[in-house]
């Protein structure tokens, strides 16, 4: 569970981020699942973007992708929500607790 500061932290640094997964009309399935995951792996914080086609609630549908890749929701904001997952070796540091 992330803390407030922590949070803090990760939204500025996901401030200049542009949305790396994006959910349209098929919402979430296994192939969305898989990409954002990956894109976890790869860079610890994604911005993922709900388009309007998309049937699902926001708050939903982060609660939904953040259990699936065993990710953190850092923020839920209009269309667009972030998610982190540290790596195995961080690159980003958090605040201390």
């Amino acid at each position: 569970m992330l803390t407030g500061k922590e949070k803090r932290h990760l939204r500025a640094l996901g401030h200049n981020l542009k949305a790396v997964v994006l959910i349209g009309k098929r919402e979430i399935e296994e192939p969305l699942v898989k990409e954002t995951d990956a894109a976890l792996a790869a860079h610890e914080l994604v911005k993922v973007k709900l388009h309007e086609s998309c049937m699902l609630d926001r708050h939903e549908a982060a609660g939904k992708l953040a259990s699936e890749c065993n990710a953190e929701i850092a923020q839920v904001l209009g269309k667009t929500f972030l998610l982190y997952r540290p790596a195995e070796t961080p690159v980003i540091t958090l605040p201390a607790r």
